[in-house]
């Protein structure tokens, strides 16, 4: 953080009324390194709320010294991830050798778990090579997550020494450090992992089997063919997918979800088949997107254009006041036989069609969000005709909350009949809501989901919640997901910056859809 920014932050910490707390005397200008610690240490804990606390943790950025690891190690501990999520890009930042060095040697010497994990995470961040042999150390590590972590910080340092005892961990008791062993091999492009994902394509967690699809893919190996086609025809929902996915980039082809056509093309080839270069495979991805439409799955769900194999889905739906809006873009609708114009109505129907065209083995739930966030059920429930009746006509009673037609009554000063406040968009809430993150207090079993996919419809940027800034958002949605591997597709409707929701989806798996105006 630049020094004139970093004093206008400690100067608003200090000034904001709202603060209702100590008032210190700092200087506005320009702060040094030791100066600015100074002043951390000094007030960090009397400020009470939240916000003002990582503010003034993100006013250490820049601070290149190694008193700023000392001051901000406590911080790893605290129980508000956005504080420990501040510290981390902090430490994660420095250019200074002594600063890389200290964080090292507290990595070496700190004892407390959540403190390691923090530490591990800046380095990973920072990309920091100083000590591999420390870093080595924590792969033996009791904790599950230091392990974890160690392999990401190796593989962020490319750090092909350590691919060997990375590899042992592709058979770590915890499925998380599987998952990491195999992902982390795969982006190294290390050969020793093809062995290895395919006896990890037999595991017992989904999630572990989709690492090591992952790993198959990004090491294209000939040897993986016949494992994956294998593992296809028992496999059942969204692992498909990711079976498919790993086979048409090793080999070229295009056989989408159809298991039996991948055999037939096999039996055929397999004695002469030879991997493709990655010039022909640059072509067939090419060709792959030009016909995608053609390749659809031959069951499973379609929404709004996007398909999905999955059989355990949430559709989440924004009900918050913009959503009574009007379309722009009539003319893109005009053939869809809708109630109205209004986003939510064209939102709702679509969603209605796909709930009664889902096949009785799929699981779903719905969640709808403004400022608060409804749920259809309490969990995953199959959709049988009752289920999918009932789901049907909870969608259909499903309203905006707060819209445009109320703001007259709101400028009447009949706030609490129009209602206003809670017609916001709660986008974060929503979405650890889905991922089953609201009120967790660890991060342990973080794997044990019953949602793989998830549809995600709004129309707007977040105005209320936790967090509504969107890249904040888009950090602990990764930060929950990483380990749930749940794929979020999103649709975006309206007049609105789509870039969050384009990066939402990107950033976990999925596809994005731009409904238009």
């Amino acid at each position: 953080m630049p020094r004139p920014l970093q004093a206008l932050v400690w100067l608003s910490l200090i000034l904001v009324p709202a603060l209702a707390g100590p008032r210190p005397a700092v200087s506005v200008g320009a702060l040094g390194d030791e100066e600015i610690v100074r002043e951390f240490k000094k007030y960090y804990k009397k400020f009470k709320e939240t916000p003002q606390r990582y503010e003034a943790i993100l006013s250490l950025e820049g601070a290149d010294t190694a008193s700023v690891v000392k001051v901000l190690l406590p911080v790893l501990r605290e129980k508000e991830a956005e504080l420990v999520d501040a510290a981390v890009q902090v430490l994660g930042s420095f250019k200074a050798h002594a600063a890389v060095d200290a964080l090292f040697t507290a990595l070496a010497n700190d004892k407390r778990d959540a403190v390691k994990v923090g530490i591990l995470r800046a380095i990973a961040r920072g990309g920091y090579r100083t000590d591999g042999e420390a870093l080595m150390e924590c792969l033996a590590d009791k904790h599950w997550d230091v392990r974890r972590r160690a392999i990401q910080c190796l593989v962020a340092g490319g750090r092909a020494e350590a691919l060997a005892n990375i590899a042992e961990l592709t058979g770590d008791s915890e499925a998380a450090v599987r998952c990491a062993a195999f992902e982390g091999l795969g982006e190294m492009g290390a050969k020793n992992v093809v062995d290895l994902a395919i006896v990890g394509l037999g595991d017992k967690v989904w999630q572990v089997q989709s690492s090591a699809a992952a790993a198959l893919r990004a090491v294209r190996a000939r040897r993986s063919i016949e494992p994956l086609i294998a593992a296809m025809e028992t496999a059942e929902g969204r692992l498909q997918q990711d079976f498919s996915r790993a086979l048409e980039e090793i080999t070229a082809k295009m056989y989408g979800l159809r298991s039996a056509d991948w055999r037939r093309w096999w039996d055929g080839v397999k004695d002469r088949f030879e991997i493709p270069t990655t010039d022909q495979l640059a072509l067939a991805r090419k060709k792959r997107a030009e016909n995608a439409a053609l390749y659809h799955p031959t069951t499973g769900t379609n929404y709004h254009g996007i398909d999905t194999p999955s059989r355990s889905v949430l559709f989440i739906i924004d009900v918050s006041g913009s959503m009574e809006n009007q379309i722009v873009e009539k003319e893109r609708f005009e053939d869809g036989d809708y109630p109205s114009m209004q986003r939510i109505d064209i939102c709702k129907t679509e969603l209605q069609r796909t709930i009664e065209g889902l096949e009785p083995f799929v699981k779903i739930n719905i969640l709808a969000f403004a400022t608060e966030v409804k749920t259809w059920k309490k969990k995953l429930v199959k959709a049988n005709v009752l289920n999918k009746r009932s789901a049907v006509d909870w969608v259909g009673r499903l309203a905006a909350i707060g819209g445009t037609s109320k703001e007259g009554l709101a400028a009447a000063g009949l706030t609490g009949a129009a209602n206003l406040k809670a017609g916001r968009t709660n986008t974060y809430g929503v979405l650890m809501e889905a991922l089953g993150a609201a009120g967790r207090g660890t991060h342990d079993k973080y794997y044990e989901v019953e949602v793989d996919t998830i549809f995600f419809l709004s129309d707007g940027r977040p105005t209320v919640g936790k967090l509504v800034d969107p890249d904040d958002i888009l950090r602990e949605v990764r930060e929950s997901n990483e380990l749930r591997k749940v794929v979020i597709h999103t649709i975006a409707i309206g007049e609105f910056q789509k870039a969050f929701m384009k990066t939402l989806a990107s950033q976990n798996g999925g596809v994005f859809v731009d409904l238009g105006r």
